[in-house]
């Protein structure tokens, strides 16, 4: 199979996870080049990082990509991703979608009135333990889902999770909020430990959310979760029949007697080309607390990634833009209840709510 080549536009955190999947799967990933702001930032990273990379945009087009992957700060995804469809090219983009409303709906109008085929890389439903979960949530174990604890992932990724986990697509939704601020003892960075003793004030954020069908979920988190030896991750999500907590699932079996399991990571066998030694020894023992490493997150991406060739040669959508749409829309909401505490936000229609309802 000829490798899916692209241009990765940006150049920082995220726009490495990229660069790193394309050098572990040379076979089905080709980086065409990086697109840098500057030369000099383009120079840079073809010395440190061995890569083609150019501040030129001709010289992108001259390549040919397949796609163009879009990897810059949230608050530019969805501009420079309407530059690219604008100019007919399928773009993958980093979450969220877009950072207000209008840009949301312009996305929208792209693709319905355009044609235009852009991907969210939406990526945290495809990270093995979590696609544990949710596969025995879908498979009914705990009977119909109607409440959720999510302490484990900001914004837009906290918004596509509750709705997975509740099996929700398009809903109006009440939403109730407090943000708080508390010090907390530095531990770990994107740069490795921390050990000087150092305490920063950190905001958490909690939002009530409930469902036009009468689902709940509690959206309960702070940024320190990310990176920090101190503070873990949790999850509840409860039905009728049972509960999947953390790392443990609850039930009650067809003889209508409890039983409790340990659950292990789950490998799409779709995507076995993309499984690794270093992922299958991470995932391999169990453990008790909720762990999302980066190699989790790196091959999330790769299966989107993996997806994406079958949607341009005319399959289904990798991740369908009217969700993405509403992960953001909703991550929107959440701020404007946090930032305005004990007040009812109440969702609007959308254009594309009628996609989904």
């Amino acid at each position: 199979m000829k490798p899916l080549s692209f241009v990765l536009v940006g150049s920082g955190f995220r726009a490495m996870f990229y660069v790193r999947i394309a050098r572990k799967y040379p076979e089905l990933f080709e980086l065409k080049y990086m697109l840098c702001r500057s030369e000099e930032k383009a120079q840079k990273m073809r010395q440190e990082q061995g890569i083609p990379a150019t501040a030129s945009i001709e010289a992108c087009e001259k390549v040919h990509p397949d796609c163009i992957v879009v990897a810059v700060g949230k608050d530019d995804i969805a501009d420079v991703a309407e530059e690219w469809v604008v100019k007919g090219y399928p773009v993958v983009t980093e979450t969220p979608a877009g950072s207000s409303v209008e840009k949301l709906k312009r996305l929208w109008n792209l693709k319905k009135n355009n044609g235009g085929r852009i991907v969210v890389c939406e990526q945290y439903h495809r990270y093995p333990f979590l696609a544990a979960g949710l596969k025995a949530v879908q498979e009914g174990v705990l009977g119909e889902p109607y409440a959720v604890y999510l302490s484990l992932a900001h914004d837009y990724h906290g918004a596509s999770l509750i709705r997975r986990m509740l099996g929700l697509k398009m809903e109006r939704v009440t939403m109730r909020g407090s943000r708080y601020e508390f010090p907390v003892t530095e531990t770990d960075s994107r740069y490795g430990e921390i050990t000087d003793g150092r305490v920063s004030m950190k905001v958490r954020d909690h939002v009530v959310m409930e469902f036009e069908s009468g689902k709940v979920a509690f959206y309960d988190f702070s940024g320190v979760q990310y990176r920090s030896f101190i503070r873990t991750r949790h999850l509840t999500v409860q039905g009728q029949n049972g509960e999947w907590s953390d790392t443990m699932l609850y039930y009650v079996n067809e003889e209508h007697k409890p039983e409790a399991v340990h659950l292990l990571p789950y490998f799409n066998p779709r995507y076995r080309a993309l499984e690794t030694k270093e992922l299958r020894e991470l995932c391999r023992p169990w453990k008790a607390e909720v762990l999302l490493e980066q190699a989790q997150d790196e091959y999330a991406v790769a299966t989107m990634l993996y997806d994406l060739k079958s949607y341009l040669d005319g399959g289904e959508e990798v991740y369908p833009l009217a969700e993405a749409l509403e992960d953001a829309y909703i991550w929107l909401l959440i701020q404007e209840a946090v930032q305005n505490p004990g007040k009812e936000i109440v969702s609007e229609q959308m254009p594309w709510h009628t996609n989904l309802l």
